[in-house]
């Protein structure tokens, strides 16, 4: 059985999943609904129509479904759906989406969210990331699966950040980041790809030989970007990475894609 303490306010309407338990001095919505197992330590704020997955563990002084800070913001009740599993360490912000980009913030399954980091207004953010100390988004970025963004790191509004990307500490990221990436630097840049969470994602050398030989030729090689892009069209057969790769950059539409240091000058 789940336990609510006495000191904190559930208001009427709020759905409360078995099992769960609210620590001391907790604030729940009237229009939030909590699922099984989950354990708000204390200190906890939680409003708008918040939907909280199973077995989340949320510690003090986390908002979430708190209002978009955009202003085009006009008091709608809009949501924030977090999927089961996650881990939202103290002080950590999560806001409710705007009715302009949509009205839902999403956050998928089994994430770890460290102090202080921040998901924005209308951001679509993957299963398995993981956010260090102080990591923001800015509102309407879109954050692919098993990503990591270092501390003070923060992601420019309507920014994508691929599959399996790597974001180095105290980064500025104002470019789509590919899927595998490896970025870094106070205005992040391209560094490679993401080698070690590759072969944690189980990548044959095989595959990794494929997926660098690629990496190269369409940053590193002879020309400029755009045609070096065209010659690499033909390899998406060769490795499902690289037809991702290609596709994600086919997708962009907001924002100049982030790009090795060394190749700025190619655009």
């Amino acid at each position: 059985m789940g336990t609510i303490n006495p000191t904190a306010r559930v208001e009427d309407g709020a759905v409360i999943g078995e099992g769960t338990t609210i620590g001391p001095y907790c604030i729940i919505g009237p229009h939030v609904v909590i699922g099984a197992n989950c354990k708000l330590i204390a200190h906890v704020h939680v409003t708008a129509q918040t939907m909280i997955g199973d077995g989340c563990t949320i510690y003090p002084f986390v908002s979430l479904g708190t209002p978009p800070q955009s202003l085009s913001y006009k008091g709608e009740l809009t949501r924030l759906e977090i999927g089961a599993g996650c881990t939202i360490r103290e002080s950590s912000t999560m806001n409710a989406g705007t009715v302009a980009g949509g009205g839902v913030t999403r956050v998928g399954e089994r994430g770890y969210f460290m102090n202080c980091s921040h998901v924005g207004h209308d951001c679509q953010v993957g299963n398995d990331v993981i956010f260090a100390t102080s990591a923001t988004l800015g509102g309407h970025c879109e954050i692919g699966d098993f990503v990591f963004i270092g501390g003070l790191s923060a992601v420019h509004q309507f920014t994508r950040i691929g599959p399996q990307v790597m974001v180095g500490g105290v980064c500025g990221v104002r470019g789509d980041i590919i899927p595998f990436g490896l970025v870094n630097g106070q205005y992040a840049a391209l560094e490679g790809l993401n080698i070690i969470g590759m072969k944690r994602r189980k990548f044959t050398k095989e595959r990794l030989a494929k997926v660098r030989s690629f990496y190269q030729k369409l940053f590193h090689g002879p020309g400029i970007f755009a045609e070096r892009l065209n010659a690499v069209q033909p390899l998406a057969g060769e490795d499902p990475a690289i037809a991702e790769i290609l596709a994600f950059i086919e997708q962009g539409k907001h924002r100049a894609l982030c790009l090795p240091t060394d190749d700025g000058h190619k655009q």
